[in-house]
């Protein structure tokens, strides 16, 4: 049960707040196999945020991507990626323990994974849930955003997780994917990733026909058409 009494420290707040970081919370990750730190145990916690992308960049995507995505996509990275290095050691400054997660990093490239799914964190959180994309959605900017995550034994308050979907009947990644590699099932907590995506069928596709991408791990498709990010669009343009 989560501990009532525990309080934001008024130092990540205000951290959060001067990086102008539009979505985030803190994941309790104990039923997890988290990195371990220096002597052996593992994170029980982590800090997840959201970084959006820009929304016309990513409406314009939908029959495939371009050199405005793929620069956008390292711009948004590389942000992520700064600004997980400066909080993990703002966190051990003020005496806990902390790890970065790199934004876009295949540790694992048999399997197609990083160390640690940073939608697993996002959806602990409470930020958003995963849709048939197999891409996190939020309520505030769809799936156009990218992840970041730092790792922490700070005991700070947790969640609520996301506990169900809310693509509906909703097909439209699915339909869009060149690569067929969505299977089209409702995501729900502990799922596993081949139920919703085929990853050798989309890596294959991506590095056959976006290779001049970062060597084919830039697509987007499915991500772009998703209704929710496409609220987004229509707001900016109001």
């Amino acid at each position: 049960m989560p501990d009532s009494s525990l309080i934001i420290p008024a130092w990540l707040t205000e951290w959060i707040e001067t990086q102008e970081i539009p979505l985030w919370g803190a994941a309790d990750l104990r039923d997890f196999l988290t990195p371990r730190y220096e002597t052996g145990g593992r994170f029980p916690f982590a800090v997840s945020w959201a970084v959006p992308m820009n929304p016309q960049i990513m409406a314009g995507i939908r029959k495939g991507p371009n050199q405005a995505y793929a620069d956008e996509y390292s711009r948004v990275n590389n942000r992520i990626n700064e600004l997980s290095v400066e909080l993990a050691a703002e966190i051990k400054r003020r005496g806990f323990r902390s790890k970065p997660l790199a934004a876009s990093e295949r540790s694992d490239k048999v399997n197609i994974k990083g160390d640690f799914p940073h939608k697993t964190a996002a959806t602990s959180t409470g930020l958003g849930w995963v849709g048939r994309n197999c891409q996190l959605i939020t309520r505030p900017f769809g799936s156009w955003i990218r992840l970041g995550t730092v790792f922490t034994d700070i005991e700070i308050p947790c969640g609520p997780p996301v506990e169900k979907n809310f693509c509906g009947s909703c097909m439209r990644c699915v339909e869009s994917c060149p690569a067929k590699a969505l299977k089209g099932n409702a995501w729900y907590p502990g799922i596993p990733r081949e139920e919703l995506l085929d990853v050798h069928a989309c890596d294959r596709w991506k590095k056959e026909h976006y290779f001049q991408y970062h060597k084919g791990h830039n697509c987007g498709i499915c991500s772009s058409v998703c209704p929710y990010g496409l609220k987004v669009l229509k707001k900016n343009l109001v």
